[in-house]
């Protein structure tokens, strides 16, 4: 599957040279000059974003931060001039995949896309089944959820009975049907469900 990767740089020359060597690795580039542009044109959403740390108005900073006030779900790579390294570990404790220092290299440019691309297949299935599990939820009713809420703290049936002032026979009915709404065959089913659905997804 084609991967589109996002080059955000003010320097002409660095945008041909990344979009070069990117397209003969066999990946769809667009690349922009400014923060700005990025964010009007480029719909956020593709295999991952490599931009400059400094640039006029927005930075590849200013731009990460952005994109998790947007809940943009895209990875990102920070290139950085040897000065910037300190602000570029900021970047990444900000949510940045990667930073690489330019000039660079050829081959770690290229293993850091590999390794974003990743990691957002790994945001994108961890966020569908975050999706996934709050829908399944959603289907429960007060009740159930109480009786779930109770079973995911490891209480058996006559725990939950008595915690909820009702009989262990009417746990075990409301037990049936929850696992029948999640589509559950057992109760690790059932708690890996209520976990996923806890899940915090930008």
């Amino acid at each position: 599957m084609e991967q589109t990767i996002f080059v955000v740089d003010d320097d002409a020359a660095i945008r041909d040279s990344l979009r070069m060597m990117l397209e003969t690795a066999g990946f769809a580039v667009r690349d922009f000059v400014s923060a700005q542009s990025f964010l009007v044109d480029s719909g956020l959403q593709g295999g991952c974003l490599i931009v400059d740390f400094r640039m006029p108005g927005m930075g590849g900073l200013e731009l990460q931060e952005e994109l998790v006030r947007r809940k943009a779900s895209i990875p990102v790579i920070v290139m950085t001039g040897h000065a910037d390294v300190p602000l570029a570990v900021r970047a990444m404790r900000a949510g940045a995949i990667d930073f690489v220092e330019k000039p660079f290299d050829q081959e770690r440019m290229l293993q850091s896309v590999s390794d974003a691309l990743a990691a957002g297949e790994r945001a994108q299935s961890r966020a569908a089944e975050a999706k996934e599990a709050r829908d399944l939820l959603s289907l429960l009713t007060p009740r159930e959820r109480e009786i779930l809420d109770q079973l995911v703290k490891g209480h058996a049936n006559k725990v939950v009975a008595h915690q909820l002032g009702i009989s262990p026979r009417t746990v075990e009915i409301h037990r049936a049907s929850i696992m029948e709404k999640l589509h559950a065959r057992n109760l690790s089913n059932v708690v890996r469900t209520a976990l996923a659905a806890s899940w915090e997804v930008n």
